[in-house]
């Protein structure tokens, strides 16, 4: 007798998005991103303080960022005015500025007692780990953004990426400027991250005069 396949019962699980945000995160404003510092600043959090203006600077992914050596900032015991990392995704590097404030908060981070002898700059805090993960990236994010109010969950390591560069392409225009900023291999890759509409490309080609 023969035996009949029947189908495989599994068990019905929630779906792994159910009531969470899953669409694209929010840019920080620049109020939000001086409220950040002023509180990371009142608090001499010394590390969070050059983690957040190195993250807004570099525009760098969370997994980039984090990975971040001294070297990658520093020669001959000055801070870099320019960096550049390779980036994990897609092998290729990209390079962004420094600022003075930036500068100014690594040089203070850099004169910590954790960092004497760190390779990393954001060393862990236990010894299997050389630096802090990315999901611990994602929380000290989702602290910043809960200490000044703003809703955790429209927000993202990604907002703090997109941050500088959707106020370069407010002010510009100039996609091609973002695309490299970001490190992005196609154009329609940047369009997609900064939600460019037909509305935004037309605003800007009736700013246009020829």
């Amino acid at each position: 007798m023969e035996t009949q396949n029947l189908p495989a019962i599994r068990a019905l699980r929630p779906a792994w998005n159910k009531g969470r945000i899953v669409c694209q995160k929010r840019p920080l404003q620049p109020k939000h991103v001086w409220a950040i510092r002023v509180r990371l600043e009142l608090a001499e959090n010394h590390r969070d303080l050059a983690l957040f203006n190195l993250a807004i600077d570099s525009k760098l992914r969370g997994c980039d960022l984090v990975k971040m050596r001294v070297v990658d900032v520093m020669a001959s015991g000055q801070i870099k005015e320019r960096a550049s990392v390779l980036q994990s995704k897609t092998q290729k590097p990209v390079r962004f500025e420094i600022s003075e404030g930036t500068r100014a908060s690594l040089a203070k981070w850099m004169e910590h007692p954790l960092m004497v002898g760190s390779e990393y700059l954001w060393p862990g805090r236990f010894h299997e780990r050389l630096q802090i993960s990315t999901r611990q990236y994602a929380r000290i994010v989702r602290e910043w953004v809960s200490s000044i109010g703003l809703e955790v969950t429209a927000y993202g390591t990604h907002s703090v990426r997109r941050t500088k560069v959707t106020q370069i392409y407010k002010k510009t225009g100039n996609l091609r400027a973002v695309q490299l900023l970001l490190g992005h291999t196609k154009m329609d890759s940047t369009v997609r991250y900064l939600g460019v509409e037909l509305e935004d490309a037309l605003a800007i080609a009736e700013a246009i005069e020829i």
